[in-house]
């Protein structure tokens, strides 16, 4: 069972993020990265004086626990956390790999209230690189010397710290979301979309060799986005890493939040 923490009383959010600060090295390291090591404690402040958080470190779980990380079992292990919360009806935040989980959770329960997805678009969803970027994670994790070439960018010189089961778990994600069409998806709780204006990843051969765009549909399809339902917003001039940060999710989220859930 995943563990969760809940804080606060008043509507309920499921927010899969770590509540514990990061210390020590690791913390340093998240820093020269430009994350926060206390981005989930940071978001859940944020949040719990007007929301039921049930905050849940899901990531850290599954790398503790790997498994065969289908979206139907993605979507029950958030709905197992919502049971064991004792929250019927629930919202869902999700940054990046976890706001795919909250799309495929929202196509599976009629228990949420709002769905709300930064870091990863609704349409356009960049499923065949991810598939590729995580395929070349996969055969590092499984042989770390298979790749000798150069260091092409800051992602190539990352080292590889995660193991084949670790890494397996989301090629089989990636799989079976191959076929997954993102444009035949209609859902009728309230949504909100957001992503950095740079958030743009190009991969060097060491991981593929693909550019993973979050970006690009939100700015290309965002009068398609706002005709289906979806809120979107662009945070300008922020990448990835930028976009997750509760200083810049929470002026966002939040009074979104406030408009659909306690208007």
């Amino acid at each position: 069972m995943v563990a969760y923490e809940v804080h606060g009383t008043g509507p309920a959010l499921l927010l899969p993020v770590n509540p514990e600060p990061i210390e020590g090295a690791k913390a340093d390291e998240m820093r020269a990265w430009g994350v926060n090591p206390a981005n989930g404690r940071d978001l859940i402040a944020g949040l719990a004086d007007a929301y039921r958080v049930v905050a849940f470190d899901y990531e850290g779980h599954r790398l503790a626990h790997p498994t065969d990380l289908t979206p139907d079992r993605l979507a029950q292990d958030l709905l197992d956390v919502a049971d064991a919360a004792g929250v019927e009806r629930f919202a869902y935040y999700g940054y990046s790999w976890l706001a795919l989980a909250g799309l495929q959770l929202a196509l599976r329960t009629d228990r949420l209230t709002a769905l709300v997805m930064g870091g990863f678009p609704p349409l356009d969803g960049p499923y065949a690189p991810m598939l590729t970027v995580t395929k070349a994670t996969h055969d590092l994790a499984v042989d770390p010397s298979s790749w000798t070439g150069p260091a092409d960018s800051v992602w190539d010189s990352a080292e590889m710290t995660l193991s084949p089961e670790q890494t397996g778990q989301f090629v089989v994600l990636y799989e079976a979301l191959q076929s997954f069409s993102d444009t035949a998806v209609e859902l009728s709780m309230p949504r909100l979309c957001f992503a950095g204006s740079a958030d743009v990843i190009a991969y060097g051969p060491k991981w593929g060799g693909v550019t993973v765009d979050i970006a690009g549909p939100l700015l290309r399809r965002g009068d398609d986005l706002s005709a289906a339902g979806w809120d979107v917003r662009v945070l300008d001039g922020l990448d990835h890493t930028g976009a997750m940060q509760a200083a810049n999710v929470l002026p966002v989220l939040r009074p979104w939040l406030d408009s659909v859930l306690t208007a």
